[in-house]
C-alpha cells in the first residue's frame, strides 16, 4: 500500500467464533519474529479456542478489516490484576499488522480500540513487550508515539 492511499478500515472485537483468523494472524507474526516465536511450537487451535471460550471474560481480540472485509491485522489482550498496577490492567500479548499496511494507521487503531476496552472495563493501565533489540526499534518507537514508557525488558520462565 502506497502512502497516498488512504484505507477504509474497520476495527472490531473478536469473538472465539473468529479464533481461525485471529490464530492465523498471531502464526504470521511468529513466522515474522523467527527465533524470537519458535518457542510457541505448533499452535493446537482447537485447544487454544476452547481456553479462550473459557477465559472469554479475560482474553480478548481486536481484528482490522479493509473494507473489502480482509484482515489486515489484529491484537489480543488479557485483562489481569496486580497492587502495583491499582487492579486490574491490560496486556497486549500479540500484534500485527500486515506489512503493506504499516504505517497507516492500523496499528494505532488497533490499540485505540483495546485502550477504549480498558476505560470500559476500569483498567487504569496498559503494558506490552517490545523487544529491545535493534530490528525491534521501529516497533518499540511506534508504542512510545502512542504513549507507552520503556520500563525495561520483560523476563520469562518456560513451564514446560
Amino acid at each position: 500500500m502506497t502512502n497516498n492511499q488512504t484505507p477504509t478500515i474497520a476495527v472490531t472485537q473478536a469473538g472465539v467464533e473468529q479464533a481461525p483468523v485471529v490464530f492465523g494472524l498471531v502464526e504470521q507474526l511468529l513466522r515474522e519474529l523467527g527465533e524470537e516465536g519458535d518457542e510457541a511450537g505448533p499452535i493446537d487451535k482447537a485447544a487454544l479456542a476452547e481456553a479462550w471460550r473459557a477465559r472469554h471474560d479475560q482474553h480478548f481480540a481486536f481484528l482490522a478489516r479493509l473494507g473489502d472485509s480482509s484482515e489486515i491485522g489484529v491484537v489480543t489482550v488479557v485483562e489481569s490484576f496486580a497492587v502495583y498496577a491499582g487492579g486490574p490492567y491490560g496486556i497486549i500479548n500479540e500484534m500485527y499488522v500486515a506489512p503493506g499496511y504499516r504505517s497507516a494507521g492500523v496499528g494505532a487503531r488497533l490499540v485505540e480500540a483495546v485502550k477504549s476496552l480498558g476505560h470500559a472495563r476500569g483498567w487504569k493501565r496498559l503494558d506490552v513487550t517490545a523487544p529491545e533489540s535493534a530490528r525491534w526499534a521501529r516497533t518499540r518507537r511506534f508504542y512510545e508515539g502512542l504513549g507507552f514508557i520503556f520500563t525495561g525488558p520483560k523476563l520469562k520462565l518456560l513451564l514446560s
